[in-house]
């Protein structure tokens, strides 16, 4: 059996990415000014940040035996990842809607999981080995939440590093809390864990007091150009945004997911993690796209180098 430095249980989808200067009204039919296709899904992003910066790799997943799910093998191939995939027959690929506005690279974001929303538990059990063996273990919300849970329970009494990244953000039980290492949500996944916009420093850090109140060891609240902020167990911090030319923020939280897994996974300290994670996004959101974006470790070294 072959152990992994991270491993990730999420959802691959094929994203295809629209741009235009705003989204369209019901009824109304608009000229884009781009198109693309290429993989996408958070987890499935997470895990080729992930192996692109230098951690052996597995995404634990489910695709269709369709198209969309070759772009799935192509893309783990390419970047390194190992698959520990179920291929259905009977279930398509997932696929999102991205729109992106050309003016501001901001995003809004439609997913259908397809083969994901069958990741089960009986699913997670069977690759029990694989969570186990691993250094850091993350997951998302895009598969169902009792399986994210399981996968949890899993690493948590492995020892393994737990990373939850409450994305696309829902209801799930507070239990969850105690499995967690790290959450990573961003500011408006924060807003609808606590209850209040995270607008400045002050705002995160009382909301990372809350998620750690609530169980959590420490809390990385990420808040795009904004930066990040680091509470608990010890750590009570603003981290600056690394300045970028942002085109595309499409998969930036999956690009820093990935790269702060990576070091913590090298067993760097949690503030070294977050600016190495803060490279990885910074890096990714100066080019279109999510996957296809995601930088190598030596180019987020040659980053770090220069700040």
């Amino acid at each position: 059996m072959m152990t992994y430095d991270v491993a990730i249980l999420g959802i691959y989808v094929a994203d295809t990415a629209y741009e235009s200067s705003r989204m369209p009204a019901i009824g109304e039919t608009l000229i884009g000014s781009g198109f693309a296709l290429g993989p996408g899904g958070k987890g499935s992003n997470q895990a080729v940040a992930s192996a692109l910066a230098g951690s052996k790799t597995a995404f634990i997943s489910k695709i269709g035996n369709d198209p969309f799910g070759q772009m799935a093998l192509d893309i783990y191939k390419s970047s390194g990842v190992t698959p520990e995939l179920e291929i259905l027959d009977d279930e398509p690929t997932g696929a999102a809607f991205i729109f992106v506005n050309d003016q501001t690279g901001d995003n809004a974001i439609i997913v259908y999981p397809g083969a994901g929303n069958h990741i089960d538990t009986d699913f997670v059990e069977s690759k029990r080995t694989v969570i186990e063996q691993a250094k850091v273990f993350v997951t998302q919300l895009e598969q169902p939440i009792a399986t994210a849970e399981y996968a949890l329970k899993i690493a948590k009494s492995a020892g393994v590093v737990t990373v939850f990244n409450p994305a696309p953000m829902t209801d799930f039980d507070d239990s969850i809390y105690a499995l967690c290492d790290y959450i990573i949500p961003n500011e408006t996944e924060t807003e609808m864990l606590v209850g209040f916009p995270i607008m400045t420093s002050a705002d995160a850090q009382r909301a990372g007091k809350i998620l750690c109140d609530r169980g959590v060891k420490i809390a990385i609240i990420t808040m795009g150009g904004n930066g990040v902020y680091v509470y608990g167990d010890g750590y009570d911090e603003h981290q600056p945004a690394i300045k970028t030319n942002a085109i595309d923020t499409t998969g930036a939280g999956d690009a820093f997911i990935g790269g702060f897994s990576t070091a913590i996974a090298q067993r760097k300290d949690t503030l070294t993690a977050v600016r190495f994670g803060n490279a990885t996004a910074s890096i990714a959101v100066s080019r279109k796209g999510t996957a296809p974006a995601m930088p190598k470790a030596s180019e987020i070294e040659d980053l770090l180098s220069q700040q």
